[in-house]
């Protein structure tokens, strides 16, 4: 029989190893490639001391290709709870060092263990991935641990936050949990995603390419979509982390927490009065306007790289969390086009699910005219933003700075599809189209040059302003630029106990 001190050593022996996982020159190698351990990342991401961790000691069951004599204490992911600024999260994170990271059938069911505690308990869940992909020795079981993940991410999803951050390679099967998920998080230069690999690309289309082009992160930060944020490093992309998990709430039947701020509600800023242009032509900062309003100027910009012609992102108003969606006059004046809606309807989405507030900023003047815009399938693609908007039962309050045209001006959550309070400057066009493409259609070149500056003169003075809407109630109020902020915050308070139910159904069929 071991004596007590015996086991006390062997037990002490056994918590080093799994420590270890790959040994300390794997551990160097994954260093001296600018990446930390998935321990190191784990200690980065969670609040200092909280971190209990599960399934220490899980070995992978494989004996193919003498694989039994091949074993690691806890087999290539770490995994367990912990907390971030005192709140309870799941996090599991890849090991690099254990077998390249790859995925075996006891580190699904590591992943698979965590996923479901998240689930009953009403928590996020943060995937830090760093996998080589399917372990080639188990075949199918890896296969089937991956589907088994894929369906756990699916029926999760819209009931707590998935957070996937992609911090080495991530390859094949290993890709799509976290396109499933509600944020995608890259590090620069160290990590990157494709469904295949630049050698198999080459193989099939001859097309050369390097890792990072094909899927780095600023190719699916930039391009591609994919992604939604870049840090620099491990530890910057753990605090950029930190920090979205401050917006959001635990789960689908909680709030966000609210953050008692010292910025006054009623805060005026007169440089609003002069933000938009005389000139309906002359671009500006949306940004600008957004900044001013929120909370301590501190607005959490979600896929700043991608379609820049509209701002996502989240931010505090009274301390209440808000998902705000805005036009951006600065890039393609503000129009909306396969890749903004396709932005925005994802966010909206994420927003309703999680019972996050939704400001939008509104001056658009159209959809993107074209071929490439038609054959790409804007007419679907645009259809996404307006059912994200139209199936959205949260507050939404809508603030027309400038253009609103065309079906746009609908699509932009209009009074129309259910938005509660919609507020315009005095600045606001509210029309089918520009003037002169209006009169041009209107007269069809029946009037000289005269008359035409004439009926142009008129049209604008009907439509390009928001009273003839605010005469029908379309526009619930014309406020001054400069009291936005507090117009806001009283639009959210009271809204704040709206309750809308949809019609009862299995789930609407959105246009994909």
């Amino acid at each position: 029989m071991a004596s007590l001190e015996e086991k006390i050593k062997q037990f002490e022996e056994k918590n080093k190893l799994a420590e270890l996982g790959g040994g300390k020159e794997r551990i160097e190698k994954q260093h001296n490639a600018g990446r930390k351990t998935a321990r190191e990342r784990v200690a980065d991401l969670l609040d200092p001391g909280t971190f209990v961790e599960m399934d220490k000691f899980i070995t992978h069951r494989a004996t193919d290709f003498n694989m039994q004599n091949n074993k690691i204490l806890g087999d290539g992911v770490v995994s367990g709870y912990g907390k971030i600024d005192g709140r309870l999260v799941y996090v599991f994170a890849q090991d690099f060092t254990v077998f390249g990271g790859t995925l075996s059938r006891a580190n699904a069911d590591k992943v698979l263990k965590i996923m479901k505690l998240a689930m009953k308990m009403g928590a996020p869940v943060i995937g830090l991935n760093d996998s080589g992909g399917a372990r080639i020795q188990e075949g199918v079981q890896s296969l089937a641990g991956y589907a088994d993940i894929f369906l756990l991410n699916t029926k999760a999803s819209g009931v707590i936050p998935q957070i996937s951050v992609i911090m080495g390679p991530c390859a094949g099967g290993a890709v799509y949990s976290p396109a499933i998920t509600d944020f995608i998080f890259m590090v620069k230069n160290t990590s990157y995603m494709f469904v295949t690999g630049p050698d198999v690309i080459k193989t099939v289309t001859h097309e050369e390419v390097t890792k990072e082009e094909l899927g780095g992160a600023m190719t699916h930060n930039a391009t591609s979509g994919v992604a939604h944020f870049t840090g620099d490093n491990d530890e910057q992309t753990m605090q950029m982390v930190r920090e979205l998990m401050g917006f959001l709430p635990s789960n689908n039947m909680g709030d966000a927490p609210r953050k008692s701020g010292t910025d006054d509600p009623n805060r005026e800023d007169i440089k609003l009065d002069s933000v938009v242009p005389d000139d309906p032509n002359k671009p500006y900062d949306m940004s600008e306007i957004i900044c001013t309003v929120v909370d301590n100027q501190n607005f959490y910009e979600v896929q700043p790289h991608y379609a820049k012609n509209i701002i996502v992102g989240f931010a505090r108003m009274d301390g209440r969390s808000v998902g705000i969606v805005a036009n951006q006059p600065q890039f393609l004046a503000g129009v909306l086009d396969i890749n903004s809606s396709l932005k925005a309807a994802r966010f909206v989405r994420f927003c309703d699910a999680f019972n996050i507030p939704l400001i939008t900023f509104e001056d658009v003047p159209g959809f993107l005219p074209g071929t490439a815009q038609e054959f790409g399938g804007i007419i679907k693609h645009g259809a996404k933003l307006l059912y994200a908007y139209s199936e959205a039962t949260v507050p939404k309050i809508t603030v027309i700075t400038r253009k609103a045209y065309g079906g746009a001006y609908d699509v932009m959550s209009s009074k129309h599809i259910g938005a509660d309070v919609n507020l315009a400057y005095h600045t606001a066009e509210i029309a089918v189209m520009g003037a002169d493409g209006a009169v041009n259609i209107l007269y069809r070149g029946k009037l000289n040059e005269e008359e035409r500056k004439k009926a142009v003169k008129d049209y604008k003075s009907t439509f390009a302003s928001p009273y003839k809407a605010a005469e029908l109630g379309y526009i619930d109020e014309i406020i001054y630029p400069r009291q936005t902020r507090k117009k806001l915050i009283q639009a959210l308070e009271m809204t704040q106990n709206k309750s809308e139910q949809s019609p009862p159904k299995k789930h609407g069929n959105i246009p994909l």
